[in-house]
């Protein structure tokens, strides 16, 4: 894998070192040593999937506080998204700043988002497929959310949302320039 680092601290973008024959291709997607090696957490715990039917569907912006925060690995087997993350790790120098990277079936790029990022994509295209590993247990006690269209973050989806849950349409705004999420 081919590690690049983004303008936001501790997430970095994977891209994959395919190795191509008459069968097809081959590529490793994890290796725990690497990822220590840049500082990346490397035990997870569970890996989660979510399909979406309709181009323009928004999942998002999520997190989970405290202990219970997660890393998470997410790639798109399917169809292509625009993942969103947001750094909300209070004296990071990327704090509440967000970046945009494109994650689709073609590329095989995949995302590393650090403990203390909110995380969120839209889709594309129709018929999406996204997996992702996390390094923290589900605790919906410690669940979180940030507004997609909250003006203090700024942020810029590619397309109109044509389809998002009730509860990612429904988070609170953030109500001053320092929230206080984690």
């Amino acid at each position: 894998m081919n590690y690049r680092e983004t303008t936001l601290k501790d997430a970095w973008i994977l891209d994959l070192e395919k190795r191509g024959d008459d069968r097809g291709w081959f590529a490793r997607t994890f290796d725990a040593k690497e990822f220590e090696v840049h500082g990346m957490d490397s035990v997870f715990v569970q890996q989660n999937a979510s399909s979406s039917a309709r181009k323009g569907t928004l999942r998002g912006l999520h997190f989970q506080r405290g202990a219970d925060s997660e890393a998470k690995l997410v790639r798109c087997l399917r169809g292509a998204i625009v993942d969103v993350i947001v750094d909300l790790r209070r004296g990071s120098p990327s704090y509440m700043k967000h970046e945009a990277f494109e994650l689709s079936a073609g590329n095989g790029r995949m995302l590393y988002v650090p403990r203390g990022f909110a995380h969120g994509f839209q889709t594309l295209t129709d018929d999406v497929e996204v997996s992702y590993l996390v390094s923290a247990y589900y605790a919906p006690q410690a669940e979180g959310g940030l507004r997609y269209d909250d003006p203090r973050l700024g942020i810029v989806w590619p397309l109109p949302v044509s389809v998002i849950s009730p509860k990612d349409a429904n988070w609170p705004l953030l109500d001053s320039d320092d929230p206080d999420l984690f």
